[in-house]
């Protein structure tokens, strides 16, 4: 009995490897009732798309002989219509004249920029081990030629920047994103790190139990923002940090206070996703940190000259440890001008520093 199944056609011209024999015939066992020239408009489509661009053509000849390459035959005359139901399915394909005759497709879903820069990113991305990232660069190379392909190679090596080695980090965004979709709540334990290099679960294991409303990335981290009903506020939870994810079947809590809740305003004033409380501080700084600045907090940041060499910035900041240091970071750039509460807090961290150093 022939057990019929259906192929995706990007399946065929992803995988370069499979013939149309290992289609038919699997241990033995017929998969598909088709005969291979029946298939031959999808191989040519597959050829098409990974061995053509604007720089490699394609005449009707060669389309002929990579055609036989998968145990098909075919006309120089078949070819012509072929590629015309592909032109008519959407495919961009150009035929070229001239000196250099052939066909070739000229545009795709992605362009190669756009490629570029999605391989930047996931190679950049700490949170996406080594052996995903290079499963997903493999993905993003088959949506251009193999020759644009090539250019992928990107020099923003993996091997040499941190890599997390926990994958369950996409399971848990796929499960958040399934209680968004869901307006549903969420359980899970906490994780922190201890001087042994392990996660250890924090408060004894004890559940949270959270309404999620968003997630966002920061300083090469995925964060959960949620409602924490027991609080009565917006709470951030590190996603690589979360385990035993569960979807509840209650609804999510918390929609007038997220509604209130400017996530991108909160990500300037933070400072590594660390909280603390709200102030408008007054910084003095020298003129060429303006660009350091802006950076930080954005282009609607107040700025007014108070010099030649010197400027006043007036951002609103999460007062913490971790923005005291980012300000010491910049060394004799940038001072504290006020408020006088935040500059007494900002001498005291100092002189602890001071302190720890000398002791």
């Amino acid at each position: 009995m022939d057990v019929r199944v259906s192929v995706h056609p990007f399946f065929l011209w992803y995988n370069e490897d499979i013939s149309v024999q290992e289609l038919l015939i699997e241990n033995g066992v017929l998969i598909m009732a088709v005969q291979p020239q029946k298939m031959k408009t999808l191989y040519l489509m597959r050829i098409l798309l990974q061995r053509t661009d604007e720089k490699h053509l394609m005449a009707a000849n060669d389309l002929v002989l990579a055609l036989q390459e998968y145990g098909i035959k075919a006309e120089r005359k078949s070819i012509y219509s072929d590629i015309e139901a592909l032109q008519l399915y959407g495919l961009d394909i150009v035929q070229q004249k001239g000196s250099n005759p052939g066909y070739y497709v000229a545009s795709r879903n992605f362009e190669l920029p756009e490629l570029k820069l999605l391989v930047d990113a996931v190679q950049s991305s700490k949170f996406i081990t080594v052996k995903k990232s290079e499963e997903l660069i493999k993905k993003l190379e088959a949506l251009t030629s193999r020759f644009e392909a090539r250019q992928l190679q990107r020099d923003v090596f993996i091997y040499n920047r941190p890599k997390t080695i926990n994958e369950t980090i996409y399971y848990n965004v796929d499960q958040i994103h399934n209680a968004l979709h869901s307006n549903a709540k969420i359980s899970f334990q906490y994780a922190v790190w201890t001087t042994k290099k392990e996660l250890q679960l924090k408060k004894n294991g004890a559940l949270y139990m959270v309404s999620p409303w968003a997630l966002t990335w920061d300083d090469e981290n995925y964060y959960l923002i949620a409602y924490d009903e027991g609080a009565d506020c917006i709470k951030h939870y590190r996603v690589d940090k979360m385990q035993n994810i569960s979807v509840l079947e209650e609804a999510r809590l918390g929609k007038a206070q997220f509604n209130n809740f400017d996530l991108a305003a909160f990500a300037k004033k933070t400072f590594g996703m660390y909280g603390g409380y709200d102030e408008t501080v007054t910084l003095v700084c020298r003129n060429h940190l303006v660009g350091v600045i802006l950076d930080r907090f954005g282009q609607d940041v107040p700025i007014v000259p108070i010099d030649e060499e010197h400027f006043y910035a007036k951002p609103l900041v999460a007062v913490s440890p971790q923005f005291f240091g980012w300000i010491t970071g910049l060394g004799d750039g940038v001072k504290i001008k006020g408020p006088e509460k935040v500059r007494k807090e900002f001498k005291n961290y100092l002189r602890n520093i001071l302190k720890n150093c000398c002791e």
